[in-house]
């Protein structure tokens, strides 16, 4: 029996020529597996029959955008994940949706190996790989343009020799990466980092310093999860979209950062990620409200540690599972409205609401009907205080 390859297909130069490449370098058949987590562009139909144009034995499409945003963009909004304070996972979130659909089309077609379009200098290649050894330990992994050198010059050359139905238009200045939750945006003349991005850099949200009228928009969450918008119930995905075009639309979740890549190098990335940002901001305002201090405290530990994991490529591994069972529990409470203001580039909480609020207004005010016992607060300092003033007076001995 020929050995069979499944291909992470995106429709792309890169890929397209990755089927034949794969299937002169190994002898094995390619089944191509394109997943849509919301990127937009082409039908996935068409990008179907391309793969089947370009040599691929079987040709799977998979509408994963729900799933997206149930399984990979809630717990990231759960989690208050942001990589370096900075940036909303997107890419990394993908990557695990992905994986899992490739390892389900290995076993359904037989196949001992999986391939990717990464390069070696990336982090997708980790993330990749990672979680296919996690779901899938006996399978092997390949990726043709880094494991052959196969350059972006070699790929139009092989497009042409072999004929393949692949228009090979001048490259875009830009590597692009982009799904419902954001846009990844490097390479050209970002790599230096002085130089400013331009207005072309971005698709997902308009120029924030445009003058226009400021959008006031109110997000309920029940236990963490997003579930209407303004009112109007709406299910993860409907979230995501819904404000990707209200804060999109006022220049909200531009991010301009060098960061840290998991390969050891730094790296200047422009994100957009206009809904992601916006949740966000609105689920760490209603947890301020509604999580108990020690637990708030810790959790944000947790994020941090979260978030590293999840960018570094280790979605399926036993720290993140258990660490999501943490979240999770924390995240029983954290119901109620937020109101925010979108404009000028950000999303501005301006009111919370919660049946599971902790905020007693009677303790906090410092007016009338206060009922906070302030002569308990001298006896709490000086025991709070105890140790440092001990220590203080063998430090001043001294």
């Amino acid at each position: 029996m020929t050995e069979r390859v499944v291909l992470a297909y995106s429709g792309g130069l890169d890929t397209s020529v990755c089927i034949g490449w794969i299937a002169e370098e190994t002898g094995a058949e390619v089944v191509a597996v394109a997943v849509d987590v919301g990127q937009g562009g082409e039908d996935m139909d068409v990008i179907r029959k391309r793969a089947l144009a370009c040599g691929a034995v079987e040709a799977e499409v998979a509408d994963a955008k729900d799933e997206f945003a149930d399984e990979y963009c809630l717990p990231a909004i759960k989690a208050n994940a942001l990589y370096m304070d900075r940036y909303p996972l997107v890419s990394a979130l993908s990557r695990p949706t992905i994986v899992k659909h490739l390892v389900a089309a290995a076993r359904k077609h037989g196949a001992s190996t999986v391939a990717h379009g990464c390069t070696g200098k990336g982090n997708d290649q980790v993330r990749f790989e990672a979680g296919i050894s996690s779901l899938a330990p006996d399978l092997k992994c390949i990726a043709p343009v880094r494991d052959y050198a196969m350059t972006r010059d070699k790929a139009i050359a092989f497009c042409e020799e072999k004929g393949l139905p692949i228009v090979t238009t001048k490259k875009s200045p830009y590597s692009i990466d982009q799904n419902v939750f954001g846009r990844a945006v490097e390479t050209g003349f970002l790599e230096d980092i002085w130089n400013a991005p331009i207005e072309d850099v971005y698709e997902y949200t308009e120029n924030p310093a445009t003058p226009r009228e400021a959008d006031e928009v109110v997000i309920t969450f029940a236990k963490g999860v997003p579930v209407a918008i303004d009112g109007r119930p709406v299910s993860v995905l409907q979230a995501i979209q819904q404000l990707n075009e209200r804060a999109g639309a006022q220049g909200v979740g531009r991010i301009d950062m060098v960061e840290d890549r998991l390969v050891g190098i730094k790296s200047r990335e422009v994100y957009e990620s206009p809904g992601g940002i916006a949740l966000i901001a609105a689920h760490q305002e209603l947890e301020s409200v509604t999580v108990e201090r020690e637990l708030a405290r810790y959790k944000r530990q947790v994020e941090q540690r979260w978030t590293e994991l999840v960018y570094d490529g280790l979605w399926f591994s036993p720290l993140k599972r258990a660490l999501d069972g943490f979240i999770n529990e924390a995240n029983e409470h954290v119901s109620g409205d937020i109101r925010m203001t979108l404009h000028g580039g950000r999303a501005v909480v301006t009111g919370r609401k919660s049946d599971q609020s902790l905020y007693d207004f009677n303790l906090a005010t410092y007016d009338s009907g206060d009922t906070f016992d302030q002569s308990m607060s001298k006896g709490f300092i000086e025991l709070f205080g105890m140790s440092s003033k001990i220590a203080a007076r063998r430090d001043l001995a001294q």
